[in-house]
């Protein structure tokens, strides 16, 4: 779309699909990821022409999931500027950064700086996160985090924005933050933020949700298109969804069900991606199985085997 870094062309083609990774790739349960592997591993990803690479905010290593372990990640933006300058194309993006734990201002600074020194490869996906003892630690009121983020979203809007910096310099009292970005930067909703689909549709520039059950995300891109023939009339905005990925090195594997994803072969693969495209998903992100293959060679496979496929 015009108007946009380089980040959302590659990662939202015009009525295509494409992939994206979820960082760290692989890493020990409460442990950090080893920094050379996940650069040789972010470089191969842009060799094989993946569409972006993302990573989580994790303020406070809390236990969760089914196995009730602590993820421990570092500072995003820190990150993926490390992801950015171990790559040259593959985009970069956030999902998301916690909005009601982090000032605005700060937020936007460290978009404005990732895009910049990334050269336009950046996505800024926002949440408002759902760790009680994270906002207790922060001082913030978790009940409230849907009003926060609403109030602060404009803010980070008006710095992200090349023209829209009203907002910002009246909130700052006349003075930038920083040299306005050559281009937008996208943002994007992750999770419903305690939002309505209606808010998400005029104030995002696309909307992320996890895996489900195909008829039931078929109703969800259905809401989210109604949506947006509401409040965006004739503006397109990506549905972008999270997959749960343990791809078996068998290609004809049957696929099954997991917790917010598919164990499969290639094959099946590929056939429920062509399904997700027909749906209307725009960017899909695969969390790869901790527990499966070694990173490096699903990555190869995906690469190689299946972004070619769906390109044709």
């Amino acid at each position: 779309m015009a108007g946009f870094n380089a980040a959302y062309a590659r990662v939202f083609p015009a009525g295509g699909i494409s992939l994206g990774i979820m960082t760290p790739f692989t890493s020990p349960a409460g442990g950090m990821a080893g920094v050379d592997e996940t650069l040789s591993l972010a470089a191969l990803a842009d060799e094989l022409g993946f569409a972006a690479l993302w990573t989580r905010d994790v303020p406070v290593m809390i236990p969760q999931g089914s196995d009730n372990t602590a993820s421990a990640l570092d500072d995003p933006f820190l990150w993926l500027a490390a992801l950015a300058s171990a790559t040259t194309r593959i985009a970069v993006g956030a999902a998301a950064i916690v909005l009601p734990l982090r000032h605005p201002l700060h937020v936007a600074k460290s978009a404005l700086s990732l895009d910049r020194l990334s050269k336009g490869r950046f996505i800024l996906g926002m949440g408002s996160g759902d760790r009680p003892a994270e906002f207790s630690a922060f001082g913030e009121d978790l009940e409230a985090r849907g009003d926060s983020y609403r109030e602060r979203w404009p803010l980070v809007r008006a710095a992200l924005a090349p023209q829209e910096r009203e907002a910002l310099l009246a909130a700052t009292g006349g003075y930038d933050i920083m040299a306005a970005p050559a281009a937008q930067i996208p943002m994007i909703v992750v999770g419903t933020a305690r939002q309505s689909l209606q808010w998400i549709a005029a104030n995002a520039d696309g909307w992320a949700t996890y895996h489900r059950e195909e008829a039931r995300q078929q109703g969800r891109i259905d809401l989210w298109h109604q949506a947006l023939e509401q409040k965006s009339p004739g503006v397109p905005k990506p549905f972008i969804q999270s997959v749960q990925l343990d791809l078996l090195a068998d290609p004809h594997a049957a696929p099954e069900p997991l917790e917010l994803g598919l164990r499969t072969g290639r094959l099946a693969l590929i056939d429920y991606l062509r399904r997700m495209q027909a749906l209307g998903v725009g960017h899909v992100i695969f969390n790869l199985s901790s527990h499966g293959r070694p990173a490096r060679e699903v990555i190869q496979e995906l690469g190689q085997e299946v972004l070619p496929v769906l390109s044709q």
